[in-house]
């Protein structure tokens, strides 16, 4: 069975990203359903499990971080619209068995990505 996994780090402030509100959606042609609408943990990972089980399926995906809102709720101030804002990450899964990990680095004004183990 594959796994599914994500962590935020706050590269600003130089921790892990906690109280991060994401949704991770799967895309069926133009449907998507939310499949986890969740908020980091301390350690900036989620707090529910993403693709527990049978629900892990080869396709396509989108992780949505709400990176504005938490770095307004840190005090961050930031211009209206701000430059990011919900910061979307769109994946695909090819390897039923396979172990995605997808960690997102962070500040209010850049971002960056990659599969990670």
């Amino acid at each position: 069975m594959g796994h599914l996994s994500t962590h935020v780090l706050d590269t600003y402030h130089g921790k892990p990203a906690e109280g991060l509100r994401f949704k991770l959606i799967r895309k069926t042609g133009d449907t998507e359903t939310v499949l986890v609408d969740g908020v980091t943990d301390a350690d900036g990972r989620s707090n529910k499990p993403l693709l527990p089980g049978a629900e892990f399926q080869v396709g396509r995906y989108e992780l949505r971080f709400e990176l504005a809102a938490y770095y307004r709720a840190k005090g961050v101030q930031l211009p209206e619209p701000p430059f990011l804002d919900v910061v979307p990450i769109a994946f695909g899964i090819a390897e039923p068995n396979g172990k995605y990990h997808v960690p997102l680095l962070a500040t209010p004004w850049s971002m960056s990505t990659y599969r990670g183990s």
